[in-house]
């Protein structure tokens, strides 16, 4: 295939992904990307941990992406989980399984694989221009951006790719500015909103300024017919954690639906309730209620999470006190902001894309990433899934250029 020139806009994952793939093909590739430097919010997905994808199997693995599965799929069997892996260990990341079934690298950090990519970019010409803004397109059709500096480039090259992200921690370069851009061209955008963030709650003021920052461990948290086990944090204005990233999506819904969520909370999952209403009838005489319950295994911030769920009056029966323990109320009443979001939900509707992943009323414009509709929970889901598209972008648009 003849050599073209290739605009990838935006330097994250799904971008520097294609960028590869374009790049190997033989074509000119140059990465358009708006902040100092590439992959912010990969670098910073890595601190704790960078969790690169996860080791079920695919029967078990495609339906976390719920709705999009059908439209995603084709993608994510092509670019499968152990492709992701023999990728990072291709770049010295030497990737393993976590007890959790999570796959790392083994240095646990998003930095050095980044470094070993960007090497990898380099030498294969791929260039990287940053503090570019896009900012659409001219009237005559050419790319336009805003240059650090103050001024402005024009690009018409042979195809286009977008991987701007979703809207979710602006600060590191996605905040949703392509939506009007893409909306002028008649592309229809489901609204962006928060995906695996936190939820409000009407805390009382005790348990707000004791213990925010707390975490719920191994607990269980149940809702619409679903159960999640796992961690949670409390925030001052809130609650949030794997728990409930999990099961964002159907909070949304609810809480757009009704104006709150109820979920119910097993602060103690691990104990049936017999064996917990045996253990709580062993109270000595003059104890009290804060420490027998800590001494039946319930944490400070658990302990408060349960007054707070009964009203503040606890039943001091073994019997009522290990109910109330196992099937803790909380309300969710709203959204935290998007921008504290770890993901974005809704996007470019799937609709508007083929099965290249182009734009069907933009030939030759090709989309990856956050910015399409899809969700999943955390867990190494989202980057698989901003890897996939972005390697099935990459060859979407090799087929397109094949065709002349």
């Amino acid at each position: 295939m003849q050599s073209k020139d290739i605009a990838i806009i935006g330097a994250g994952p799904a971008g520097l992904i294609a960028a590869e793939r374009l790049a190997i093909a033989g074509h000119r590739v140059t990465l358009h990307e708006r902040m100092a430097s590439p992959a912010r919010k990969f670098l910073l997905a890595g601190r704790g941990g960078l969790n690169l994808t996860h080791s079920e199997p695919l029967d078990a693995f495609l339906p976390r992406y719920g709705a999009a599965r059908d439209w995603l799929e084709p993608a994510i069997t092509a670019f499968p989980p152990q492709a992701m892996r023999d990728w990072a260990d291709g770049l010295g990341a030497q990737s393993f399984v976590g007890s959790s079934g999570r796959v790392f690298p083994k240095a646990m950090k998003a930095s050095p694989l980044l470094r070993a990519w960007l090497r990898r970019l380099d030498g294969l010409g791929v260039r990287l221009e940053a503090g570019r803004l896009w900012t659409g397109w001219t009237p005559e059709g050419a790319l336009s951006f805003a240059t650090a500096a103050g001024g402005t480039v024009t690009l018409t090259p042979d195809a286009v790719l977008l991987a701007l992200g979703g809207a979710s921690w602006p600060r590191l370069g996605s905040d949703g500015g392509w939506v009007p851009l893409l909306a002028q061209r008649g592309v229809s955008v489901e609204p962006l909103r928060p995906a695996n963030g936190g939820f409000a709650v009407d805390w009382t003021a005790t348990l707000r300024e004791r213990f925010a920052g707390a975490p719920l461990k191994r607990i269980v948290i149940r809702f619409g017919g679903r159960e999640v086990a796992g961690e949670a944090m409390i925030d001052a204005d809130g609650i949030e954690g794997g728990a409930i990233y999990a099961l964002s999506g159907l909070l949304r819904e609810a809480i757009a639906r009704d104006g709150f969520a109820a979920i119910v909370i097993d602060l103690r999952p691990d104990l049936d309730i017999a064996r917990l209403t045996d253990k709580l009838g062993k109270r000595r005489q003059g104890e009290t209620l804060s420490n027998h319950l800590r001494k039946a295994g319930l944490s400070p911030a658990a302990v408060a999470v349960l007054r707070d769920g009964a009203g503040g009056r606890l039943g001091e029966a073994p019997a009522a006190l290990a109910a109330a323990i196992k099937s803790t109320p909380l309300r969710l009443t709203g959204l935290m902001p998007i921008a504290r979001a770890i993901s974005t939900a809704g996007g470019i509707a799937a609709s508007e894309v083929d099965d290249r992943f182009m734009l069907k009323r933009l030939p030759g414009v090709f989309v990856a990433g956050e910015m399409l509709d899809w969700e999943a929970p955390t867990g190494g889901y989202l980057l698989q899934g901003c890897f996939a598209t972005g390697v099935a972008a990459a060859v979407g648009m090799e087929a397109w250029l094949g065709r002349g």
